[in-house]
């Protein structure tokens, strides 16, 4: 008996330590995983958000960028590591709701191998039309492609990318047809669609609106649920004849599957409440990023599992390949 109850002792103040030492992480440098390339959007997301919550905690976040194959190489590096809250993955659509429909071998599964924890942020994109078409609204340019039937086409920055699948989408919705083309990167599009060799193209705002603003190019509306805070005076595609419309790409923050609820929690915090800094609503503004409204971890998989099943959808409507 009494070394039974030894035994207890020993189980009861090495369980009540374990606890006690969560909430005082982080007690050294955190890794963050980022699994896209350095100076792209989610790697400034992360740098901007992160180095807010090393300032809060008082401990460095440390941006480890593991790009290829769409995120998903660096996704399965973090899956790996220990759920200790001392490597983290920082990532965006691509890697969770959009690679397991068109990667079907990962090397990591995003909904067993994960723990949700932070949705971050959001970034909406802006449709984008050539001035040589005779159109200034959403309802026009669908009214044009209807009544001119494969006389236009959009460009993309890759096939299976958000790009083509928001195109996809609202090609579907809104019930007409155009040809793909797909380029490496939105970027090398621009050219062409000031020129008028491609006609349309879903970009990202601050990429896109600087071509709006000189009028090289002209913008119709915006992806997200609401207007933007970015581009307040365009409408939402679903105020713009296509209801329910909504797609942005969002950024998240994982654990590794089997982090305790202490360290989820603590986490959790630290990031939701450095993307409501001022400082840091201004840094992401500068990017063409807002802030996500609060949430709790669980609405944040809703979230992600809805994303998923939505992009699922269109991948499969339109045999949507990575060839």
């Amino acid at each position: 008996m009494r070394r039974f109850l030894s035994v207890l002792a020993v189980w009861m103040a090495a369980a009540l330590g374990a606890h006690a030492q969560t909430p005082s992480w982080p007690t050294h440098p955190v890794r963050v995983v980022v699994p896209f390339p350095a100076s792209g959007a989610t790697d400034l997301v992360a740098r901007v958000v992160t180095q807010r919550v090393g300032q809060e905690l008082g401990q460095q976040f440390v941006v480890d960028n593991k790009p290829g194959a769409g995120g998903t190489i660096g996704a399965a590096e973090a899956a790996k590591a220990a759920p200790d809250g001392y490597t983290l993955l920082l990532t965006t659509s691509s890697t969770h709701a959009i690679s397991p429909h068109l990667l079907p071998k990962l090397a990591y599964d995003p909904r067993k191998d994960f723990t949700p924890v932070a949705h971050v942020a959001d970034a909406p994109s802006v449709l984008l039309v050539t001035n040589s078409l005779p159109v200034k609204t959403v309802g026009e340019l669908i009214a044009y492609a209807k009544a001119n039937p494969g006389k236009l086409n959009y460009a993309t920055s890759g096939n299976g990318t958000i790009v083509h699948l928001n195109t996809a989408a609202f090609a579907a919705q809104a019930g007409i047809d155009m040809a793909h083309v797909p380029y490496k990167g939105t970027a090398l599009a621009i050219p062409d669609l000031v020129t008028g060799q491609v006609h349309v193209l879903f970009d990202s705002l601050p990429t896109g609106m600087p071509h709006v603003k000189s009028g090289r190019l002209r913008a119709l509306a915006v992806t997200s649920a609401k207007r933007s805070a970015l581009a307040p005076d365009l409408p939402t595609l679903a105020e713009s004849g296509l209801p329910g419309f909504s797609s942005v790409t969002w950024f998240g923050v994982y654990l590794p599957a089997g982090a305790p609820p202490a360290l989820v929690d603590r986490v959790h915090k630290a990031f939701t409440k450095a993307v409501q800094s001022p400082e840091v609503i201004d840094s992401l503004a500068k990017l063409g990023v807002e802030p996500a409204a609060p949430s709790t971890p669980a609405q944040f998989n809703a979230m992600v599992q809805a994303d998923s099943a939505r992009w699922a959808a269109v991948i499969k409507q339109h045999k949507i390949t990575l060839e």
